[in-house]
Parts: structure tokens; C-alpha cells; sequence
């Protein structure tokens, strides 16, 4: 069976003063609850702690009255608002007294701050129930009766929709969108009463500007009386009521723009009543607005805070698109002035506040009305910038050099105050020194601070341990220093005697590395004459080309029939001729090369116990010859080679001549490249050298 809505749902419930059973339908007024919703009250504009006690209370009861509304049933909910009329009257007074984020700029409590984003974001999920008449399958309202309740009970009207969208439009834009939509929607009456509005608004308009002596020409089709005319202008008005202008007009203006941004549907109706004049009546306006500014481009001070509240750039970039013929060199004059009326000093832009994605709803503004409550804190935590005033973040203190240095600042210029006296001065004001010197000057200060006495002086607060910040050493700052640092690694702290393996004793005799490194360079110490090579891996090798290799007669099987062993040929043991067999000075040249070869051998044991890797060849060469030389300068053998070479031929030679030839003739074997002649006659008897 489908729901029936909740116009037509009918309960059944014993009478309390008879005891009958009695049927009543869903909406009525003995449904609702006994309970009183308080007035709401700004937050208090000074610190004074019986004002601020009472804000906290009263808008305690609030948060509490709509966290016990936001939950009830969709039932008790509708009847609640329907017939409580102290919950409109408390809804009504948040939106004509909650901060506008054009209000200035309070120094609050920081309970206050909490207090009021809290029940900025509990005002905001009223309304936003309020405006759907759709919240489930089981649980909504026919649209017809649900446009019905809400205008003819004044749930909303054209006022409390423009306030909603100023208080609530920038953070939550596409929400407001929606809902919005959906009042409109279903009860058009909303906008034949915005129609009416707007002759009163326009009227307002009109009456402030004959209030500052700006009416036009044309502007109203009445012709003005005679005795209407007064010489009142911005320039000679009381400040007070030039401020209330002022601020009435942002009011209007901002409230107006907001509503326009959020529902664009209803600049229609704008338009039918000529809101804007056509560019000729508008650039009469420009041109005076250009000329003020002009006027006041030394006022650099004015200009930086004009320019943080409402930013130039914008103003310039809306009378751009207002009007084809402004004159670009005076609009970029005006902006390069500024700029450098920033200059030096920290400029600060305003955060951009980003709509949140809302919810799939399943009609209009119906979104997540039975949500978790995570998703209604979030909801709530993008509209705080709203309230600009008492929800403004309070400052961080300024303390240490920095707080010295602007004490010394005001000092400079008011030398009779006492530091005591400044200090509070800048605690109150923002820590600015500009606005503490200007209402100093100018008798402005607020009223505690008019009481102090100006002569008080700063109270220090003495170090508790001086000894400790001043000490200096070389300890100083390390791991363990527990007074320049909050925590310690105990695990780096080492109670009682120390582990074996943590010793110096056992890290040295610890040898892993030592033979890891024994084992890398005793494979340099292998030489293979021939390396095997594996399947597959002959193609790796035939691209290497030995250069000093003869392979001229690899093609000819040299000595294939020979009864000789094969190792013969490459057999690396020298030729030697038996000792018995040998001559007499060859036996002693034999010797001489064998104590040679002992002596070098001897040395190159004394070398490789030096564990070198690779010796230079030619440094080895060096060494060797040198000690040979030394061995024969020791026997006394001459070492003039000059009766070798002898006459030039064909002159003949003498004695010793001969002799030494024969004798070089007969040794020669016994140094480098040593059995030559033999050798070369072997390979010529065997076919390997041709004839």
C-alpha cells in the first residue's frame, strides 16, 4: 500500500480528558509540543564578561530548542513549525540581527565565536527542512498543500528569502539555489509579491539619494517641490548619519545582489520596473565615482582599507562592463595607486570560499534533510564566513622581539605612555599600531582602556629557571640535552655494561668482510689459457680478435704425421742443453743465469708478499736488469760492448773482434729469445717454414 501524504494522514489517539479514541488528522495543533524558543541577541560589541555570560546562555537555549526540532519526525516537525509561533519569532529575530559579513570587525570571545557558528549552522538546516516538502517515499507533503502551508502560515516571505540569501549565499549557494527554486516553484504567489516589493525598494534608493543631494535629472518622473530643495550634501551631513546612510545602502545593495545571484529567475521582474537605467543615465554616476577616487589617491591608508574590504580591481571591472566609453588610462592610474599604496606592507586577500557538492535530492531543496550528522557539521562549516562579525577568528598574540619592537614603535611617537599602557592597547586593537596611535590621538579608545593610566608600565614575567636558557656547552643541543629538546630516545641509552657483540673487541674480530674480500680477489689471481665455452655461447667469442696471434698457417696441418707429441710444440719449459755437454764458459754462463733466475725469483717472492695486484712490465724489466749489472760488476766482468761492433767492414778486424763475436755467437741462447736459431731450423725441417 503506498504512503498517503502528510496532508491526508489521519491518527488515532485516545483523548487525554475523556479517555475516547479520536481520530485527528497529522496536522494539527494539539500535536505540537509545549515548548518556548527564545529571542535571539547579536553578540556583545565590547569583552564584558556579564554581557558575554548572557549571549552564551541565550544562544545555548537556541542551539538546544533546534537540535531537539531537527530531530523530531517529519510529522511532529510540521506541526511544530506550523503552530509554534515564538520558533518564527526566533527564526525571524537571527535573520534582522546576525552579523552581515559587512559589519565590523569584532574582537570576540572565542566562546562567542564557537556559539554563533554553531547556531548559524542549526538556523541554516532549519530553514533548509523548512523548504522541502519531499524528504523520503514514506515521509513528504502534496506540492499544491505544501506551497499552500508555507505562504499562508508566512513560513517565508520576500524578506526572509532576500536575508537567507545574504546571510547564507556564499557558502552554501547551490543549496539556496535549490531551495529557493522550490518555493518558488510551488507557490508562484512569490512572485507577484516580489513585484510589489520592488516599488518600495526603489523608493528607498530614491530617498537616499536626495538624503546625500545626488537625485538626477529624470530619475523620477514627480517633479520636485520647491520647498523640497535643501543644500544637503555627503559633505556637510552629520558623520553619524552619513555612516547610517552608508551602511543602510551596503545593507540594500548586498542583500539585493545575493538574491539576484542565487535565484536569477526573478531579475525578470527587476527589469519590468527598470531597475537599471540605460548607459546614458549611468555614466554620469561613473564619472563622479572616478573623480572621488582621484581625489583621494594620496590617502594611502584609505585606500589600503577601502581596497581590503570592497576591492578596487572589482569596482573598476563592473564600470567596464557598465559602460563602453571609460576612459582606460584613469582606471589604470587609479589601480597602479593602489597597488602602491600596498607597498611594504602585508597585504591580505580575501579566502575564497568554494559551494559544497551537495546531495542527490529527490525534488528541489529536498536534500539531505535525515543525513548523518558528520554531513550536517560539514554543511554547516562552509557557511561561518557568513558571520563576519561575531564569528570573525581571533588573532594569534605577538610576543618576544616582535611584541618589543612594536611597543617601541608607539614609544617612538607617544613617549610619555608607559609600556604597561601600550601593551593593552595593542592587545585590544589587533596588535596594529596604526589604529592604537590614530585613536590615542584621537580620544577613541574604548571605555576600559580610557580608564587605565597611561603611564602604567609592563609587568615582566621573570624566567623560572635562567640558569638553564643561558647555559652553554658542548652538550649543548645534542641528542640527550633534555632542556632543549621534550623527548628523549631511551633506546639510545645504554644502562650497565654493554653487550659482547656491541665491543670494540668484537667488531674486530668479526672477519665476514675480510673473507668476502679474499674470496672476490683470488679469482683475479686465476688465469685459464683456454676457456670452455659452452652450447650457444660460440658466437660470444668469435668477435673477439686476438691481434698479436699468428694464424697464417692455421689452414696446414703442420706435424699431423709427426710421431712427436703434440705439447711439444706448445710447451712452455725452455730448451736446455744437459750440463755435461756444455762448454766451459757456457757451464758458467748457465750458472750465472741460474743464480740470476734465483735471485729474481727470490725478489719476486718479496714482492708478492707485499700483495700487489698488477706490477708494471716494464718496471719488472728495469729491476732485473739492474740487479744483473750489479751481479756482473760484482764478478768483474766488463760491460764495454764496444769490440763487438769493430771496424767497418771491409776494413778487417781484429783479434778481439773475433773473439767476442764468437763468443756472443755461442751465448746468446742464454738470454731473451733463447733457442731462436733452433727452433727456426726445427720448423724449416718439418715443412713449416717453405724454402
Amino acid at each position: 500500500m503506498p504512503a498517503l501524504p502528510l496532508d491526508e494522514l489521519q491518527l488515532t489517539e485516545r483523548d487525554p480528558k475523556t479517555g475516547k479514541l479520536r481520530t485527528l488528522p497529522a496536522l494539527h495543533p494539539e500535536i505540537k509540543a509545549d515548548r518556548s524558543f527564545v529571542l535571539y541577541r547579536p553578540p556583545p560589541a565590547v569583552r564584558d564578561p556579564a554581557l558575554v555570560e548572557e549571549f552564551l546562555e541565550r544562544a545555548k537555549f537556541i542551539a538546544d530548542d533546534l537540535n531537539w526540532l531537527l530531530a523530531l519526525p517529519h510529522d511532529k516537525f510540521w506541526c511544530q513549525v506550523i503552530f509554534d509561533e515564538t520558533l518564527q519569532k526566533c527564526l525571524d529575530s537571527y535573520l534582522c540581527y546576525a552579523p552581515r559579513k559587512f559589519d565590523v570587525l569584532l574582537d570576540c570571545h572565542p566562546e562567542v565565536n564557537d556559539m554563533q557558528k554553531c547556531l548559524h549552522q542549526r538556523v541554516f538546516l532549519t530553514f533548509l527542512r523548512m523548504s522541502t516538502h519531499k524528504e523520503s517515499k514514506e515521509h513528504f507533503i502534496t506540492p499544491s498543500v505544501f506551497g499552500e502551508i508555507i505562504y499562508n502560515n508566512f513560513l517565508f516571505d520576500i524578506p526572509k528569502i532576500l536575508d537567507l540569501c545574504v546571510l547564507f549565499g556564499k557558502g552554501n549557494g547551490l543549496l539556496l539555489q535549490k531551495m529557493i527554486g522550490n518555493i518558488f516553484t510551488q507557490q508562484p504567489s512569490y512572485f507577484s509579491d516580489l513585484d510589489e516589493t520592488l516599488p518600495t525598494v526603489l523608493q528607498v534608493l530614491n530617498n537616499i539619494l536626495q538624503k546625500c543631494g545626488l537625485q538626477c535629472e529624470g530619475a523620477s518622473a514627480e517633479p520636485q517641490k520647491l520647498e523640497g530643495r535643501v543644500n544637503v550634501t555627503a559633505g556637510n551631513m552629520p558623520l553619524q548619519e552619513l555612516k547610517d546612510i552608508v551602511l543602510y545602502l551596503c545593507d540594500t545593495c548586498t542583500t539585493l545582489w545575493a538574491f539576484l545571484d542565487v535565484f536569477p529567475l526573478a531579475c525578470q521582474t527587476f527589469q519590468k520596473h527598470e531597475f537599471c537605467y540605460s548607459c546614458e543615465n549611468i555614466q554620469p554616476f561613473i564619472e563622479e565615482f572616478l573623480q572621488i577616487f582621484t581625489s583621494v589617491l594620496q590617502e594611502r591608508r584609505f585606500l589600503r582599507d577601502y581596497d581590503e574590504q570592497f576591492p578596487v580591481e572589482d569596482d573598476i571591472s563592473l564600470l567596464q562592463q557598465a559602460s563602453s566609453t571609460l576612459d582606460e588610462t584613469r582606471t589604470a592610474y587609479i589601480l597602479q595607486a593602489v597597488e602602491s599604496a600596498w607597498e611594504g606592507v602585508d597585504r591580505k586577500k580575501p579566502q575564497v570560499v568554494k559551494d559544497p557538492t551537495p546531495a542527490a535530492a529527490s525534488n528541489g531543496a529536498s536534500a539531505t534533510v535525515q543525513s548523518t550528522a558528520e554531513d550536517r557539521e560539514e554543511l554547516g562549516a562552509v557557511s561561518e564566513d557568513e558571520c563576519a562579525g561575531a564569528a570573525a577568528a581571533p588573532v594569534s598574540k605577538v610576543s618576544g622581539v616582535e611584541l618589543d619592537s612594536l611597543i617601541s614603535q608607539v614609544k617612538d611617537l607617544l613617549p610619555d605612555l608607559g609600556e604597561g599602557f601600550i601593551l593593552a592597547c595593542l592587545e585590544e586593537y589587533s596588535y596594529d599600531t596604526e589604529r592604537v596611535i590614530n585613536n590615542i590621538l584621537e580620544e577613541k579608545l574604548v571605555p576600559y582602556l580610557d580608564k587605565l593610566d597611561r603611564t602604567m608600565q609592563r609587568q615582566l614575567k621573570p624566567d623560572p629557571t635562567p640558569l638553564v636558557t643561558s647555559r652553554c656547552n658542548v652538550f649543548q643541543n645534542d641528542e640527550f640535552d633534555v632542556f632543549s629538546r621534550d623527548s628523549v630516545d631511551i633506546s639510545r641509552i645504554q644502562k650497565g655494561k654493554r653487550r659482547e657483540k656491541d665491543t670494540t673487541r668484537s667488531l674486530l674480530n668479526d672477519k665476514r668482510l675480510v673473507a668476502e674480500q679474499k674470496e672476490r680477489y683470488s679469482q683475479y689471481s686465476v688465469v685459464v689459457e683456454e676457456v670452455p665455452v659452452q652450447q650457444g655461447e660460440g658466437l660470444l667469442y668469435k668477435e673477439d680478435y686476438e691481434d698479436e696471434y699468428d694464424d697464417t698457417y692455421d689452414g696446414n696441418q703442420v706435424g699431423a704425421n709427426d710421431a712427436d707429441s703434440d705439447d711439444e710444440l706448445i710447451s712452455r719449459r725452455p730448451f736446455t742443453i744437459p750440463q755435461v755437454l756444455r762448454p766451459k764458459g757456457q757451464e758458467e754462463a748457465q750458472e750465472e743465469e741460474e743464480e740470476d733466475e734465483e735471485e729474481e725469483e727470490e725478489e719476486a717472492e718479496k714482492e708478492r708478499t707485499k700483495d700487489h695486484f698488477v706490477q708494471d712490465p716494464a718496471v719488472l724489466r728495469e729491476r732485473a736488469e739492474a740487479r744483473r749489472l750489479a751481479y756482473l760488476a760484482r764478478k768483474g766482468h766488463k760491460q764495454d760492448g764496444s769490440a763487438v761492433v769493430g771496424n767497418a767492414k771491409g776494413h778487417g778486424q781484429n783479434r778481439e773482434t773475433v773473439q767476442e763475436r764468437r763468443k756472443k755467437e755461442a751465448n746468446k741462447s742464454a738470454r731473451a729469445n733463447h733457442n731462436r736459431r733452433v727452433l727456426a731450423d726445427r720448423k724449416r725441417n718439418k715443412g713449416m717454414i717453405p724454402s
